[in-house]
């Protein structure tokens, strides 16, 4: 029986904070790297898409180029100017070329010294005590 290939998605707890620094130097090496510019990131507000090629596409599309895998960030959060990285997907592909969750992180974080294993990470708080969704008492 074949086993078909499926897409990593990890959801990163706790999330992965980038510094005002670290965030600066990561954007402006996505930028540098942009796909439409012969790099191979494709990065808005709240995803970071890494491709296997530059898009080459008609009027600037993807043409031939294939997503190796996606990185969800949340801009100005915790605090104004840092980055969270909350959820990574490695697409089938990009498992067929060897990239995982870490190996992607780690390809955009490194701009800013940075890996995923090194990288801060959120502070969790305290869960509270009484479970809110128990069932309430009526008046």
């Amino acid at each position: 029986m074949a086993v078909e290939a499926r897409e990593e998605v990890r959801i990163i707890r706790p999330a992965a904070i980038l510094d005002e620094r670290a965030a600066s130097q990561v954007l402006q090496q996505l930028r540098r790297l942009d796909v439409s510019a012969g790099g191979v990131w494709n990065a808005t507000s709240s995803l970071w898409q890494r491709y296997d090629a530059p898009w080459d596409g008609v009027g600037g599309t993807r043409g031939d180029a294939q997503l190796l895998g996606s990185i969800a960030v949340m801009y100005d959060s915790p605090h104004r100017h840092e980055i969270t990285v909350y959820k990574v997907n490695v697409s089938v592909f990009g498992i067929e070329q060897g990239w995982t969750v870490e190996s992607l992180c780690d390809d955009a974080l490194i701009w800013a010294g940075l890996t995923i294993a090194t990288c801060p990470r959120a502070e969790l708080g305290t869960p509270p005590e009484a479970d809110p969704f128990r069932e309430r008492r009526t008046l």
